[in-house]
């Protein structure tokens, strides 16, 4: 029961925290050079987080409901459409950084409510999944102990990798920062597309495709490594070809934005001086 709540734990906390982390690590690399954007950056964060956890709490009670929706699908569907909104969000995300570090418009709520929505929705989807195992394991009380310590390990794991991220990225130069979090973005995106489309496949809303490959016996997906390289690029081992096309199509969404493609020049993200 430990290992099988540090497994679980593990892979709802992990996919989360080094999204947030990168999330922050870009806006506060960018933050420097807007006076008050920093604090107000850790204002989003506060109020996306205790939004979260809020969202994931009510959509742990409705989920009896919810999964009855669209034929008794609807937990596949909902989940699906959360990662299809994050996804839009990231894009709108850096489409406003860009407009704000060019000076073309004063775009702080766009900014921040685009942040608190990504945040909330990715906190949202992954904690109600953990308040139902909790809840869950409540009905056997000799499991409650063991798995409750398997949950504090997997939450100071996800949590730790979490915040040795964001330090590790702002221990780089600015403009390093910027282009390795806006590959992790694009990586994240692609993975939840991937993971959309894996959901509307099991709910029968997408046709079944080919399998592409099994890398199982070389490394498992419930392995610790294998969770580490879920969260930050989406790894799976049997992936099929629809979610490879929308893999590839999240990852291509994120690299045609402004921002992305500044962050390759000699000068990226500052601001412009008017002639």
């Amino acid at each position: 029961m430990f290992l099988d709540a540090v497994i679980l734990i593990l892979q709802e906390i992990l996919e989360a925290a080094l999204l947030l982390s990168v999330l922050l690590a870009v806006n506060q690399q960018l933050g420097q050079h807007f006076a008050g954007t920093r604090k107000l950056t850790l204002r989003w964060y506060g109020a996306a987080i205790v939004s979260g956890i809020l969202g994931a709490a009510v959509f742990a009670w409705a989920m009896p409901s919810v999964s009855a929706w669209f034929d008794y699908v609807g937990q596949e569907v909902t989940n699906a459409l959360m990662h299809v909104i994050v996804i839009a969000c990231l894009y709108l995300h850096c489409l406003l950084l860009q407009s704000k570090v060019q000076q073309k418009a004063q775009c702080d709520l766009g900014i921040g409510l685009a942040l608190i929505v990504v945040i909330t929705l990715s906190i949202t989807r992954e904690g109600a999944e953990i308040f139902l195992y909790l809840n869950g394991i409540m009905s056997t009380p000799t499991a409650v102990m063991p798995a409750l310590l398997g949950c504090s390990v997997a939450g100071g794991i996800g949590v730790s990798a979490g915040i040795l991220l964001y330090y590790l990225l702002i221990g780089f130069s600015r403009k390093v920062t910027l282009r390795i979090g806006l590959v992790l973005l694009a990586l994240f995106a692609g993975n939840m597309a991937a993971q959309a489309i894996l959901l509307l496949t099991q709910a029968d809303w997408l046709p079944y495709t080919p399998q592409l490959w099994d890398s199982s016996i070389l490394l498992t997906e419930y392995s610790v490594t294998g969770q580490l390289l879920y969260a930050l690029v989406g790894y799976e081992a049997t992936p099929s070809l629809a979610q490879a096309i929308g893999y590839v199509a999240a990852m291509l969404l994120l690299t045609s934005t402004p921002l992305f493609r500044r962050s390759w020049r000699s000068q990226p993200a500052q601001r412009e001086t008017p002639q």
